[in-house]
Order: structure tokens, then C-alpha cells, then sequence
């Protein structure tokens, strides 16, 4: 198998038919799973975001059998069944265009994160929609500097996401999720509902870079997993191994769902 691997509604990619994704100026939304053994955790969330962000942008829904169709031939076809993959949707609005790639699965690193803050927040951050600059910009600002990502704020420091990330903290009884427009990661989604049943409390409050002396540890989650964080800008975070030992064991615990229908 060659990677990546790109099908335009169920058809190899051409020169024909990535006009489509080329010509659309940026606007479009999609998401991101790893697959392996051709399955993958939250794929519910990974179908119902698609679904609503298409009614958001284009009108029609997204069916997610289509989805799941279309991302099970493409594994097929590219003779895979562990990868990471991208759906991105794309217009016309009356029937809207779905390109499926294949790439290589990736994990994320195990070492600790160091977040450089940057004044920017997403715009229609609840939508993981196409043309984020401004994310690829402060991320490699960010790695410049010798850190491994952007943490994104708003006015009086007010903590939203990583550039490619859901943050939490710890202030030592709840895990708690900046309360701010963001992305809604599937990996959060699935994870926050689950850390009671391993008695861990979880909430949402409003977080700011002056108040991180509050927290004693940190960690963020993708679509590629969990990691901790060891340092935002100059503020020095521990790693909490046994929250992180709960946290990991939470996620993991999520079941596999299957690509291929039935």
C-alpha cells in the first residue's frame, strides 16, 4: 500500500475529481479517527459531527452509513485495516463531495506536552472545519520556541484548546475542561462522561493563564490519544502519574466500534 490513499466519494482520486476539493476556497468540515483492525473508539461521535456540521454549512444531512461505507472501501482498497483517517466534506451544498484519506496510524507521543500561549481562538469553534491557519501558524511559532504546541486564549488570558487538542486540568479533586467555545474532541467526548466510574470528577469552569497556580497537573487529548502536559509558557506542571494511570485506563476501557457495516 501506497500512503496516503485518497478516494473522492468511493473513486480513486484523479485530477478530475479533486478539482472539487481544490476549488472550494477552504470551507468544508471533516474529522479525524485512528483506525485499527478497522475499528474505532466514539465512531458515533466521529458520524454525528459530521452529520451536524454538514446541516450547519451545507443544509442536507449527512447520512453515516454513506460514511461508514465509504471509509470501509477505502481501507479495503488500500489493503489496510490499521491507519489514521480523514474524512473531509466538501460542497456543492445540494450534494456535498467526501474524500476519505489514508495515512499511516499514529499514536500520540508519550512524553509530556509544553504549550506556548497565543492570543487566538478558533472562529465557529465548535465546528472542525477547514482553513485553520492561524492553528498552523501558532503551532510552528510554538515548536520555533522549542515547544510542542500552541495553547489557544482569548482576551485576559482565557484558555480554550490546543491548536490540535482539548486541555484539562487538575486542582486535585476534579478534572476540569476549560469553559470556553471549542472544539468538542471525540476523544474528550468519549473520556469526560467515564472519568466518574473510576471516581474521578469532572467539570467545566472558566480557566486563565494567571490562575494556573491553581492546578497541579494537566494533560490534553486528539484523536491520537492522551498525554500529559509538563509545561504551559514558563509555568512547570508535575506528572501526575496516577491520574494519568486512571485517565489512560478510562479511555481505554472505551469500546472498539467496527468500520464495516454489520
Amino acid at each position: 500500500m501506497t500512503l496516503p490513499y485518497v478516494e473522492i466519494d468511493g473513486r480513486p482520486a484523479n485530477a478530475e475529481n479533486l478539482l472539487v476539493p481544490a476549488l472550494t476556497g477552504g470551507y468544508g468540515h471533516y474529522t479525524a479517527m485512528q483506525v485499527r483492525d478497522a475499528c474505532v473508539r466514539g465512531l458515533a461521535h466521529h458520524l454525528t459531527r459530521l452529520d451536524r456540521a454538514n446541516r450547519e454549512l451545507f443544509g442536507p444531512a449527512l447520512d453515516g452509513g454513506r460514511v461508514r461505507a465509504l471509509v470501509a472501501g477505502a481501507l479495503d482498497a488500500a489493503g489496510t485495516r490499521d491507519a489514521a483517517v480523514r474524512v473531509y466534506v466538501y460542497g456543492p451544498e445540494d450534494a456535498p463531495t467526501v474524500m476519505v484519506v489514508v495515512n499511516e496510524p499514529v499514536d500520540m507521543p508519550s512524553g509530556a506536552q509544553s504549550l506556548l500561549s497565543v492570543p487566538y481562538e478558533r472562529p465557529v469553534a465548535h465546528l472542525k472545519h477547514l482553513g485553520g491557519f492561524a492553528q498552523a501558524y501558532y503551532g510552528r511559532l510554538a515548536r520555533r520556541q522549542g515547544f510542542t504546541d500552541a495553547l489557544l486564549t482569548g482576551p485576559g488570558g482565557v484558555i480554550a484548546e490546543g491548536a490540535v487538542t482539548n486541555i484539562a486540568f487538575w486542582d486535585g479533586t476534579s478534572v476540569v475542561w476549560p469553559d470556553r467555545p471549542a472544539l468538542p474532541g471525540v476523544t474528550r467526548a468519549v473520556l469526560e462522561p467515564r472519568l466518574a466510574d473510576h471516581g474521578l470528577k469532572s467539570t467545566r469552569r472558566e480557566v486563565t493563564l494567571a490562575g494556573l497556580a491553581t492546578y497541579g497537573a494537566a494533560f490534553v487529548t486528539n484523536a491520537r490519544g492522551i498525554a500529559p502536559v509538563g509545561r504551559v509558557d514558563e509555568r512547570e506542571f508535575a506528572v501526575d502519574a496516577e491520574l494519568m494511570k486512571v485517565v489512560w485506563r478510562t479511555f481505554e476501557e472505551t469500546p472498539w466500534d467496527p468500520i464495516h457495516p454489520g
